[in-house]
């Protein structure tokens, strides 16, 4: 992943304040699965192991240890490569040890085997907590970031998109990847869609257990391709429970704030039905990201034989209802990433780390809570969709320091982490 442009040589400095970064209670990507472990036949705890493609139907709580290449980097290595812009090698992720906290006690239900029913206990849900609140009472952001993935991948994979994402977020708050069943086949794209109607019990499940048990103010969820089935229909969900309930109340017991949808595999008119019911009264925001060279979403649509809504609407596409609809609904923001910097590149759909900009403006959104208009985006009066400006990275530089001066300027040397002892990356 290219470092965002808003961290160029003249820009931002993610790392200003480096103190809760020394002082983490933890080093690496905490996770949450529904997978199943590789050692399930002896029930035992996969301590070490990672884990399957097939579905689990218990929510698996862990720390995954992240390393750089093929060695343990320091942290103030790892700043230094991500941000050097003249790097000439890359330094891919990967998993290196998996420690699970075991299974989630509220994820039982009836329909687990008898034989796993002795994992039950309390104490894999509070540790998991205690890490969370630990690092929260140390951040300046006391939010949750949870990712969650596409189809075709293995466990490790959001595991290390995850350690990107946060890295570039300072290592703000608490990020937490959701690793779900995807198998990485490109023939098990509707076995896959499938898994995510099965699996959104388990996302709610532990969306409603961190807005019971830890000090969260907001969860905010960014999902990716198929993902967005998964994170759409757990939220459909909610809504449904929750229908009736006056917003804030719901907004204060569920604490979910920005939803951001990548790439999103959706049926548009399906997505409307959700809206209809009620899928903004449990989340602050909506955005969504979508581009008119998303050859994915193109596919897709041919599959389905239906628009997705990760696919850019035409100006004539645009009903005049639809376009009333977004211009009057401030929780709801429609991106087109199309003249993004890089948001072409590859197949066109992973742009959201492909693309200097995409990125750029996610993690600002993420970080700073700062609407379109105030992140530099733009659109005219008669258009509800936003879009990036040729000079959208200064835009938004300017409007992040305005936030925060401590983080302009971007510093070309760095000291480790005062006299400590330089911990390893993750």
């Amino acid at each position: 992943m290219p470092a965002p442009d808003i961290y160029s040589d003249d820009g931002i400095n993610p790392f200003a304040d480096i103190s809760h970064i020394a002082d983490s209670p933890y080093w690496g990507m905490l996770y949450a699965t529904d997978r199943v472990p590789e050692d399930i036949e002896t029930t035992e705890k996969p301590q070490g192991k990672f884990y399957t493609n097939e579905r689990g139907h218990l929510l698996r709580l862990g720390l995954a240890k992240i390393l750089l290449g093929e060695y343990d980097f320091t942290w103030e290595q790892a700043r230094q490569i991500s941000l050097a812009w003249n790097r000439l090698e890359k330094y891919p992720l990967k998993v290196g040890v998996v420690e699970e906290f075991e299974v989630l006690d509220r994820s039982f239900h009836p329909f687990v085997d008898k034989e796993l029913l002795r994992l039950k206990s309390p104490e894999p849900a509070q540790r998991f907590a205690t890490s969370i609140n630990n690092k929260l009472a140390i951040s300046e952001q006391k939010d949750i970031f949870i990712y969650v993935h596409g189809y075709l991948v293995v466990f490790e994979n959001p595991v290390s998109v995850a350690s990107e994402l946060w890295h570039f977020l300072g290592y703000e708050g608490v990020f937490i990847t959701y690793s779900w069943p995807s198998t990485p086949s490109r023939w098990a794209y509707l076995k896959d869609a499938e898994t995510t109607t099965t699996t959104a019990y388990h996302l709610r499940t532990f969306l409603e257990y961190l807005a019971d048990q830890t000090d969260v103010e907001r969860i905010h969820i960014l999902a990716y391709s198929q993902g967005t089935r998964l994170v759409i229909r757990t939220l459909h969900n909610l809504a449904l429970m929750h229908r009736g309930e006056p917003r804030h109340h719901t907004l204060e017991k569920l604490r979910i704030g920005s939803v951001i949808l990548v790439g999103s595999d959706i049926d548009r008119q399906a997505m409307g039905m959700y809206l209809l019911d009620g899928l903004l009264n449990v989340i602050e925001y909506l955005t969504v990201y979508a581009s008119e060279k998303d050859q994915a979403m193109g596919a897709s649509q041919i599959l389905f034989g239906r628009e997705r809504v990760g696919q850019m609407f035409a100006s004539a596409e645009v009903k005049s209802s639809t376009g009333e609809f977004l211009l009057k609904t401030p929780e709801f923001r429609a991106i087109n990433v199309t003249e993004a910097e890089g948001a072409t590149s590859g197949r066109g759909h992973a742009y959201f780390r492909s693309s200097p900009w995409a990125s750029s403006d996610i993690l600002m959104t993420l970080r700073f809570d700062l609407s379109p208009a105030e992140r530099g985006l733009v659109r005219s009066d008669d258009n509800a969709i936003w879009t990036f400006p040729p000079d959208y990275i200064s835009r938004l530089r300017e409007a992040i320091v305005k936030v925060n001066p401590a983080l302009g300027g971007r510093l070309k040397s760095q000291e480790a982490v005062d006299d400590k002892p330089d911990k390893q990356m993750q």
